[in-house]
C-alpha cells in the first residue's frame, strides 16, 4: 500500500468521524435557545461532553494533517 492511498483512506475516515462527533455534541437544547436566550450563562464541559470535545479537535487535526500530507506528496 502506497503512502498516498493510505492518506486518502485516513482522510476519508477522519472526515466521517469528525462529522459524527460534531453532530453528537449538543448545544442549548431548550426552547429558549431557539430564540437566542439560553438559560445558562457559563457552563463547564465535564465527563462525556469534554471527551467528545477533545476527540473532535483531535480528529479535525488528523483530517487537516492528512489533507496537507496529500498536497505535499507528489502523485
Amino acid at each position: 500500500m502506497q503512502i498516498g492511498s493510505f492518506l486518502e483512506v485516513v482522510t476519508f475516515i477522519s472526515a466521517f468521524l469528525t462529522i459524527i462527533l460534531i453532530l453528537l455534541q449538543q448545544r442549548g437544547a431548550s426552547l429558549g435557545a431557539g430564540f437566542g436566550s439560553s438559560g445558562e450563562l457559563y457552563t463547564t464541559r465535564r465527563g462525556l461532553e469534554k471527551s467528545l470535545f477533545v476527540t473532535t479537535i483531535i480528529m479535525a487535526f488528523i483530517f487537516v494533517s492528512s489533507i496537507l500530507g496529500l498536497l505535499l506528496i507528489p502523485a
